[in-house]
């Protein structure tokens, strides 16, 4: 790209453009990019080993996936569009435009290598002093999944679906040998009519998807299931598989069921830096606490001080599993409604020595350090997930499996770098 230029009236030259002057010098862009440059993106770039035509630098792809998901567009369609009409994306590509297709390919490519850029930018930031493992909030948010709830059927479903087509496939291949002029007599055999290949295929993905039901009640990590599957039960009438996409479930939300995922994370009340994350199928946050708390370990090599979440994460063994690192557990039994935080007077003295173990987390809630305390929550995981989910705009996922849907939620949280990026501006 050239601009005119007058070098005496009357008179000009063309000049190329100088495309760091189109923002100011204090963009957030040119911190993105120098931040990305300090991460380790060898995994990236091991995928390119030349031959063929020239790739696009996987460095700035990179980055304009990292700007992309700060703005909260996702669609590759989008990012191009971007790419030619966005002047920070445009400095930040170095003014290329890589077609949808080829942004896509990038991002299906180096999925696994994309998301694991969450844990160095937690390491970045630890070592930047941002995290100080204090206090750290836990909580969940159900991400729908790219299928619909409609395409999903339960095991018992499946099972009278499955007879009702094998007794339609069996009838009308009945009435067509018994027909005088029998137009199927010549085909050849195994091969399915053309009028059946429809139920045929139906058929085939029900038995599919029950294989996988039953397989699953047989191997379930769920220690009731497990010991079901011993016994030798069956898997559960109301199980259910989307044919879309068979690791997604079923899952109840505040504004309904939908078809989705579990997305968690762990945040540390200091900067709001997500220090653990994690996304599977299971629908019940209790089961995720304890690996989340490992996983802010191993990111951290730091165990946290106290843990906070709410009621739906409270049991027995993670209570105990918070004991066992010395971290304090700050999870009511029940949920606390707001007028009772508002209202409850704080209990004085020595607690009861008869107290249960829900008796005495709900007195320690409820004193003036515990209220304190547990607000901290209301400053530092919801806001993430505030941010994260209305402000970027991610409700729901764009891919399919849970290996792919894993990746791209760890990608999300590499929302530390917007953090990183708000910190660098506050005075020293």
């Amino acid at each position: 790209m050239k601009k005119f230029i007058e070098s005496q009236p009357g008179q000009g030259v063309l000049m190329p453009v100088y495309l760091p002057d189109w923002l100011p010098k204090d963009h957030q862009i040119y911190w993105l990019s120098a931040a990305v440059d300090q991460l380790d993106q060898s995994a990236v770039y091991e995928k390119y080993q030349g031959g063929g035509r020239p790739a696009y630098d996987p460095g700035m792809m990179v980055k304009v996936h990292c700007y992309a998901y700060v703005r909260g567009v996702r669609s590759s369609r989008q990012i191009e569009r971007m790419l030619h009409e966005d002047i920070p994306m445009r400095v930040l590509s170095g003014d290329q435009q890589p077609d949808f297709w080829t942004i896509a390919h990038f991002r299906r490519r180096h999925r696994e290598e994309l998301g694991a850029l969450f844990v160095q930018t937690v390491r970045v930031a630890d070592r930047a002093g941002a995290v100080d493992l204090r206090h750290v909030a836990v909580d969940g948010s159900k991400l729908r999944a790219n299928a619909s709830k409609h395409r999903a059927m339960s095991y018992q479903r499946m099972t009278e679906e499955e007879k009702r087509l094998e007794e339609e496939i069996a009838a009308y291949l009945r009435e067509a040998d018994a027909a005088e002029d029998q137009p199927y007599g010549k085909r050849k055999p195994g091969r399915v009519p053309a009028e059946l290949a429809e139920p045929q295929k139906r058929l085939e993905a029900i038995r599919k998807a029950k294989a996988e039901l039953e397989a699953e009640a047989r191997q379930t990590a769920d220690e009731k299931e497990k010991a079901d599957a011993q016994k030798g039960k069956k898997p559960r009438k109301k199980a259910q598989r989307n044919f879309t996409d068979a690791e997604s479930r079923i899952m109840k939300t505040g504004d309904g069921f939908v078809q989705g995922y579990n997305g968690q994370a762990a945040v540390d009340a200091k900067n709001q830096i997500v220090v653990a994350c994690e996304l599977t199928y299971r629908a019940a946050d209790c089961p995720h606490l304890p690996d989340l708390v490992e996983q802010v370990h191993e990111n951290t090599g730091r165990w946290p001080k106290e843990v906070s979440a709410d009621a739906g994460y409270y049991s027995q063994d993670n209570l105990d599993a918070l004991a066992r690192h010395g971290i304090e557990a700050l999870i009511p039994p029940v949920k606390i409604k707001h007028m009772l935080w508002r209202t409850a007077k704080a209990p004085r003295g020595r607690p009861p020595k008869n107290l249960t173990t829900r008796e005495r987390m709900m007195r320690k809630l409820l004193t003036k350090k515990g209220k304190q305390r547990y607000r901290l929550r209301q400053t530092t995981v919801e806001p993430v997930f505030g941010q994260i989910n209305w402000n970027r705009g991610l409700r729901q996922l764009l891919v399919r499996g849970l290996d792919a849907a894993k990746a791209s939620w760890q990608f999300e949280c590499g929302h530390n770098l917007l953090k990183l990026y708000t910190i660098s501006l506050q005075p020293n």
